[in-house]
């Protein structure tokens, strides 16, 4: 395979879009389920900083398809870079500074999961499944979730969720408060991108100083919160029990 066709396939796992004032990436690598791999988690850091340094773009949303968001992390393909690329995007998601939407339907497995805690609307499709599946694999919650998902759902509800890593649908994560509508799966991405351009079209300012607000007492905490994540998720990654389980995956 030629470098040139390697980039072109690297750069067509993360598609993006500009419409009225709203950056749309979309997860595009369907024959992994979406799976994010490191070539996908750098795309993605490229565009969270173009989102957030050019003055037009006014919201994010975030997408895969209307049968499936992401199977998380590609353990396949996991080593060094594929955590150090991780953490980065973790790190970038959780400074963004912009409201981000995200349509989710399928799978939203680990990190397909916890990153939505991080957006500010999020549509979900009636085929979405939410999975936690951490603790099985030997290692513990990322990109804040072990600040917000209590936050949101309460301790022992995500105690629930997070250590017992039962799935749950889009029902259940809009009774919890994870989730802001239910609809139909081909809905879901229409849905998502006019909820994207009535937030776009209000004055950025006030919208993202209203969402500074909003998020100031877990902001403050955030970057300790995801460094510590990031310090137990290494050191469990390296454990007996953790590489057995990812082992099944390569």
């Amino acid at each position: 395979m030629s470098l040139l066709l390697s980039e072109t396939i690297m750069k067509n796992l993360v598609l993006t879009a500009e419409h009225q004032g709203v950056l749309t990436i979309t997860l595009n690598r369907p024959m992994k389920k979406n799976a994010i791999n490191a070539a996908m988690y750098k795309l993605l850091c490229e565009q969270l900083t173009y989102a957030n340094e050019s003055a037009h773009i006014h919201c994010l949303l975030i997408q895969g398809d209307e049968n499936c968001f992401t199977a998380g992390n590609d353990f396949a393909e996991s080593g060094n870079d594929e955590e150090l690329s991780a953490f980065a995007f973790i790190e970038q998601l959780a400074s963004f500074s912009k409201p981000i939407v995200a349509a989710v339907a399928g799978p939203a497995v680990g990190i397909g999961t916890t990153l939505l805690l991080q957006c500010d609307m999020i549509i979900a499709a009636n085929n979405s499944k939410f999975i936690l599946p951490f603790t099985h694999l030997g290692i513990c919650l990322e990109a804040g979730a072990s600040l917000l998902l209590p936050l949101k759902v309460g301790h022992n509800r995500a105690f629930e969720l997070a250590v017992l890593g039962a799935p749950f649908t889009a029902e259940q994560a809009y009774e919890y408060g994870i989730v802001n509508q239910v609809c139909h799966s081909q809905e879901v991405l229409e849905k998502a991108i006019s909820v994207a351009q009535s937030i776009a079209r209000l004055p950025a300012d006030s919208v993202q100083t209203s969402r500074k607000l909003m998020r100031q007492s877990t902001d403050k905490l955030m970057l300790d919160v995801i460094n510590n994540e990031k310090s137990e998720v290494t050191r469990l990654l390296k454990t007996e029990y953790c590489q057995s389980m990812l082992t099944k995956f390569t």
